[in-house]
């Protein structure tokens, strides 16, 4: 079953003030909205800078420091 957007919205709040902190997270929603920010463009703009070699290497060190426990991580 789908999400409602409440829960979306609230389960992204938790993972900013968890990762940022309150003003930080804040700070960086100002700057989302600020800056009419384009997802998928700087995803795009992101992967192109970087080799297939790069992108592979750092997925191997994230695998490697977030290994699979077969347990979902619950936000």
């Amino acid at each position: 079953m789908m999400e409602s957007m409440t829960e979306i919205m609230n389960k992204g709040m938790k993972c900013l003030t968890q990762h940022l902190g309150s003003i930080e997270a804040e700070q960086f929603i100002s700057i989302i909205i600020r800056e009419k920010f384009d997802y998928t463009k700087w995803q795009r703009e992101y992967f192109d800078a970087k080799t297939p070699e790069t992108i592979s290497n750092e997925a191997s060190l994230f695998e490697k420091s977030h290994p699979f426990t077969g347990e979902a991580i619950r936000l």
